[in-house]
């Protein structure tokens, strides 16, 4: 009986009954496998980083005293076994981690393990950070399209608002200040109180690497408005083409060094923080590390009480350290990332191109944003929802619709590419170019052939 539980878990706010999510129940009722089951629907919903795995799995073979705890030849399991500080091992926060965010963006941003609060990932490092900046009902501004899990990561617990920046095909999708203003007038015409923008940059689900003009008009807006930006940047290792990565900290760095005015540059940094996970571009969700990174003292102190509730385990942090400071493999596993991100990418997007379908230009991410608006009947979302169903049941394909993402343009989808094998993705491809060839002809016959009267 409902009645007897609280009104968090009776009531139906946590957002997994999107299509998002829908298609995941049904690929878990009837999931592909080449052998058992090659009828089954192939998972392309999941943006997750399968592709270097060989070099992980190769480390840990060469590296055994990480797996046994072993440290400078001594074992170390007690140590791991208790009660840690929860700011994390010093090896891994202090130095590792750190140092592994700086070498992915670049070496162009240094972070001070100071203002770094280690959390159990990203979806854990938003939410602790929504706490922070905002209370129930308050809002937060996000362009669409944006990541569907948000409508449950953000929402479910802390009760914000979700309003979204709307972004048009027409320029990539890009955040214009007319949308930002915009976005801000709807919050406000709704007696709700705006206490920040949050991004995901590179863009999930576009696939795309925000530019400096659009992270200084953020920049600017933030301060104008005087709220908070949240700045995901969890696929920021995966950026596989030009442009190259902008952490908005770098943005902000520049910014600090040609601005003499170091009063709201100093307020402007303590309005901005960043979320970061090792889930996208090592390739590791299920190690659950995420981390926060914040110039405001009493949001790091108020992030770190949070993340109480979802620490990351010690002997993960003991693993990583010692992976993490092998420079050797850092810069080898980032650079055969990207290369093999790149050629599936490029597998994709020729393969659609083939089959009559073009993707929105892309330099980042697992996935592309697809442009499948001529197989719609009409220009509508339930148009989309019906092809999405054909999608889903005839062709076998878990792939995400555009609506699930808050997109206002019918017809657009989010394709992941780089959770199955070479010759998964092939199949996926072929089913999809047969369903659109069938698509056409059923469309030609019904234009060129209606009976007579």
């Amino acid at each position: 009986m409902s009645s007897l539980l609280s009104k968090k878990a009776a009531c139906n706010a946590h957002g997994q009954d999107s299509s998002y999510f829908l298609g995941w129940e049904e690929y878990e009722r009837n999931s592909y496998d080449r052998i058992t089951n090659p009828e089954g629907i192939i998972q392309m919903g999941l943006a997750e980083n399968q592709l270097c795995y060989h070099l992980l799995e190769s480390w840990l073979a060469n590296n055994p005293h990480a797996l046994g705890f072993k440290s400078q030849g001594q074992y170390i399991f007690r140590k791991l076994a208790l009660f840690q500080d929860y700011h994390g091992l010093p090896e891994f926060k202090k130095q590792a981690m750190v140092e592994f965010m700086s070498e992915i963006s670049g070496n162009k941003v240094r972070f001070e393990p100071q203002s770094l609060v280690l959390i159990a990932g990203a979806t854990s490092a938003n939410e602790a950070l929504i706490f922070c900046l905002a209370d129930p009902n308050d809002a937060f501004l996000l362009p669409t399209p944006y990541y569907p899990g948000f409508d449950r990561d953000l929402k479910w617990r802390t009760e914000v608002v979700i309003v979204p920046i709307h972004c048009k095909s027409s320029n990539g999708f890009q955040i214009t200040e007319e949308g930002l203003e915009q976005a801000y007038e709807d919050a406000t015409n709704r007696n709700l109180r705006v206490k920040g923008v949050l991004i995901t940059n590179p863009s999930n689900p576009c696939g795309t690497t925000m530019t400096v003009d659009e992270l200084n008009l953020l920049l600017n807006f933030i301060e104008l408005k005087k709220i908070h930006l949240i700045s995901d940047e969890i696929y920021s290792g995966t950026v596989f083409n030009k442009p190259d990565f902008k952490s908005v900290i770098e943005v902000l760095n520049e910014r600090n060094n040609n601005n003499n005015n170091s009063t709201n540059q100093i307020m402007i940094r303590e309005q901005v923080h960043v979320v970061y996970s090792l889930s996208k571009d090592l390739g590791l969700p299920g190690f659950r590390v995420g981390a926060i990174y914040s110039n405001h003292k009493m949001v790091l102190d108020a992030a770190t009480k949070m993340s109480s509730f979802g620490l990351v385990s010690s002997q993960t942090q003991f693993l990583l350290s010692v992976m993490l400071s092998d420079k050797y493999f850092t810069k080898t596993y980032i650079k055969e990332n990207q290369k093999r991100l790149k050629r599936r990418h490029k597998m994709l997007v020729g393969g659609l191109k083939k089959a009559g379908i073009s993707c929105l230009k892309s330099n980042a991410g697992l996935f592309c944003w697809v442009d499948m608006r001529h197989l719609l009947k009409s220009n509508t979302f339930n148009a989309e929802i019906e092809l999405w169903k054909k999608i889903i049941y005839d062709v076998k394909l878990n792939i995400s619709p555009g609506s699930s993402c808050h997109c206002n343009e019918p017809g657009w989808f989010r394709v992941c590419f780089a959770n199955m094998s070479g010759r998964t993705l092939k199949l996926a491809i072929k089913r999809l170019k047969d369903f659109v060839a069938d698509h056409d002809e059923f469309n030609y016959h019904t234009k060129y052939h209606q009976p007579t009267t």
